[in-house]
């Protein structure tokens, strides 16, 4: 007997593969049939489980939003040390490593999505919300610790968010040679700066 699955394991494997065939096509030119034909099944398969690209597309965007609010990201509640704590969270929001959490090629393209798609719009807006507020709550924190001397927390946070998304922007148009790291590492001391951290001036 041939083996059977479910729609919670075999959805995730389609939505991998529909993943690795936006990096290599696009999304204009991503298919079921080319998913398909990457997994080596019927494209009925793929119809059986989501029927149409679009919902595909909007089951996917799910799947990159649940990657950017993966808890193990940014817990450091284990570093006892306040001033090293808020420094690795700033290594981890400037790093190469979150930049690419998702391919920029597939965040992008749904970027684009998202302003021809109500539901993808709504879930990348929840997604940046929630990561906006999560440093509000941290600067805030901080604050209160005497470790930083931000006076809106959510501003900076705004701040903060717009800093990080634009490395990649700046490593695909701006960079003119220099590494992602170069421009994270210096982007990274303006938002300590603009945190204003006792002690640094």
């Amino acid at each position: 007997m041939g083996k059977r699955y479910s729609a919670e394991t075999r959805k995730p494997e389609i939505l991998e593969y529909y993943y690795q065939v936006i990096i290599k096509e696009g999304i204009e030119g991503a298919s079921i049939a080319k998913v398909a034909k990457m997994m080596d099944i019927h494209p009925s398969l793929i119809i059986h489980y989501f029927n149409t690209k679009d919902n595909m597309n909007v089951e996917l965007v799910n799947t990159i939003v649940e990657k950017f609010n993966s808890p193990h990201f940014l817990k450091f509640e284990s570093i006892q040390d306040l001033k090293k704590r808020l420094n690795k969270l700033m290594d981890t929001l400037f790093s190469f490593e979150w930049s690419r959490t998702v391919h920029p090629g597939v965040f992008y393209a749904f970027y684009y999505l998202s302003f021809r798609n109500p539901l993808i719009k709504e879930q990348f807006q929840k997604m940046f919300i929630n990561f906006r507020n999560y440093l509000a709550e941290e600067f805030r924190f901080y604050k209160k610790a005497g470790i930083i001397n931000v006076e809106d927390p959510v501003k900076a946070a705004d701040i903060v968010v717009t800093m990080v998304e634009g490395l990649e922007f700046h490593a695909g148009f701006l960079k003119n040679g220099q590494s992602f790291e170069t421009f994270a590492k210096y982007s990274k001391k303006l938002a300590l700066t603009m945190l204003e951290i006792p002690g640094t001036n």
